[in-house]
């Protein structure tokens, strides 16, 4: 009895130890904050959907000022060969739809996942029994273990797979879209030796740098593309050769005195495609221009190094 009572005053004095003293502090921190990724935005596609045809602009004047070739501008609307246009006239500056043929994807078929008809389980069953002596001993019995199922090898599993349906890619982030995609870049090279006569400067109408030269001298692709336009249409350019690099940039080098290469033609960086002349210009120069979505920017700062 006397041990008893020890006991309990024992337990008292440690539950009175607990009772005062305090309680762990509860320290409620702050989610770190999420860490955000800041994307380079390049400029924006300004380009609007459609432009109405002023006085003094041409199909060839019309497509460079927007980044395009004259011949698709032509084929979105309806233009035939003769490439006439009227004041006043709505063109299209982009194909109908945006020229993207959308396929719609056929149904797919509700996914049946089937196990192997010996890895079903079939007990147990909801039977009614007569109540019996009988019946009330084989409920009262042990239950039989449960046999495991053999694994099931990977060359069966993969025959007895599914396919998942494909699941359409994320849409990319605003952020995202204004990136410069690598298909966009393009590695420039000066397109002739010489002395730069006149800067850019897109306030005053200078859209591109005159390099000063020697007639006949080499005119050279600054980029890889396609020509899209040789000839001598575009006033104050005289002959002059348009290389659409990709989607984004195009280059353009006037005043030659002879061409080279042909619409359609495919060229290399580097590759000559005029001699340096004085067409539509009072000196022999080259005038090189580099357009961004059609909006001339200044070449010096996309061209390496310095002349």
């Amino acid at each position: 009895m006397l041990a008893r009572n020890s006991l309990i005053v024992v337990v008292l004095l440690l539950l009175a130890g607990c009772a005062t003293h305090p309680a762990a502090p509860v320290i409620e921190r702050a989610p770190a904050a999420q860490k955000t990724v800041k994307y380079k935005k390049g400029p924006a596609d300004w380009r609007p959907a459609t432009h109405t045809v002023k006085r003094g602009e041409t199909l060839y004047s019309i497509a460079l000022e927007y980044g395009l070739d004259y011949r698709e501008l032509a084929s979105w609307n309806q233009i035939d060969n003769s490439f006439v246009i009227k004041v006043g006239q709505v063109l299209r500056l982009k194909p109908q739809d945006g020229g993207v043929v959308v396929t719609p994807l056929a149904k797919t078929p509700a996914l049946v996942f089937a196990a192997p008809s010996d890895q079903l389980v079939q007990e147990p069953k909801a039977v009614k029994l007569p109540y019996s002596d009988q019946a009330l001993a084989n409920l009262q019995s042990p239950a039989k273990p449960v046999q495991p199922v053999a694994p099931v090898k990977p060359a069966e599993r993969a025959a007895e797979q599914v396919a998942q349906p494909v699941q359409p890619a994320a849409a990319a982030s605003d952020d995202a879209a204004d990136d410069t995609s690598d298909e966009d870049h393009v590695d420039w090279v000066w397109p002739t030796k010489g002395k730069i006569l006149n800067g850019f400067n897109d306030k005053n109408g200078t859209k591109g740098i005159d390099i000063g030269g020697e007639s006949g001298q080499a005119v050279i692709a600054a980029g890889a593309g396609k020509v899209v336009y040789s000839g001598s249409g575009l006033r104050g350019y005289g002959k002059l050769i348009i290389i659409k690099h990709n989607k984004t940039y195009l280059s353009a080098y006037a005043h030659n005195r002879t061409l080279l290469v042909k619409e359609g033609d495919m060229v290399a960086q580097g590759q000559k495609i005029a001699e340096m002349g004085d067409s539509d210009a009072d000196k022999v120069a080259l005038h090189f221009e580099i357009r961004r979505f059609g909006k001339p920017v200044d070449p010096v700062k996309y061209l390496p190094g310095s002349k």
